[in-house]
């Protein structure tokens, strides 16, 4: 009878290991499956098109020869918003001022790529216990994750872009190879970047005005993608149309 009993509490305690294993290997932490630098690249190809606006994710993926729906984009999507690149809802994004900070030309985009590689909890995490060590082997970082809350499935991920990200944010020093933060200098300490600071607009205006004229833009986006039918005579139309729109925009170098 003992026998009888002990065995039904050991299946009993089976059953509820069973069902509690699910929750124990799912991450407690959330990370960007995304590295930051590809998610920069979003950022730029966002700023570019549409300056500060927001536009839809579908836009965006095709501007980017990615599908919307497809797995790519939307884990950049979602890794853009975990640095803090870029704003979405209701199937719209936006670049936030991190985000412009970040674009290769701003003057800031060192301490802004910085801020962006500490704003995901478990980089941020992984900072504070490593900061000023070398980095231990592959496997030692995953341990170190998992200990953190990332479960094993999704380990070698986390560690594939925490260590992409921090090579690209300047945390690994060339010279020792251990893991410090970048010294800044005053100037790259998240001043708020411009557009004439992008290599961006006519000149005119202030730093609220888009990169690109809108009237370019437009036309822009009407680009058929590549490899779509383009009749010869629709092409020719539409470069008359660029040309027109040069003109209206910018001035020609004063004669004499």
């Amino acid at each position: 009878m003992t026998d009888s009993i002990n065995a039904t509490a050991d299946i009993a305690a089976a059953d509820i290991a069973a069902t509690e294993e699910p929750k124990r290997f799912r991450s407690e932490l959330s990370f960007p499956y995304a590295d930051l630098e590809s998610c920069v690249e979003l950022a730029q190809t966002l700023f570019a098109r549409v300056g500060s606006s927001a536009c839809d994710q579908g836009e965006l993926a095709a501007w980017m020869n990615q599908s919307a729906t497809g797995g790519t984009f939307r884990t950049r999507i979602s890794a853009a918003k975990m640095f803090g690149l870029i704003d979405t809802g209701q199937g719209r994004a936006s670049i936030t001022q991190l985000g412009r900070d970040a674009l290769t030309g701003s003057g800031a985009e060192r301490g802004a790529r910085v801020q962006a590689f500490l704003s995901p909890e478990l980089f941020s995490r992984m900072y504070e216990q490593s900061k000023g060590h070398i980095l231990p082997p592959p496997a030692a970082i995953e341990r170190q994750m998992e200990q953190m809350g990332i479960s094993p499935r999704q380990k070698e991920r986390a560690r594939q872009t925490f260590v992409k990200s921090a090579t690209y944010a300047g945390f690994i020093d060339a010279s020792t190879g251990r893991f410090v933060k970048p010294g800044l200098s005053p100037q790259e300490e998240r001043a708020p970047a411009r557009d004439d600071d992008l290599g961006n607009g006519n000149g005119a205006g202030g730093g609220n005005q888009p990169p690109i004229d809108p009237i370019i833009a437009g036309l822009l986006a009407r680009l058929p993608r590549s490899g779509e039918v383009w009749p010869e005579a629709e092409r020719a139309l539409w470069l008359q149309l660029l040309e027109g729109s040069f003109k209206l925009i910018y001035k020609d170098r004063p004669s004499g």
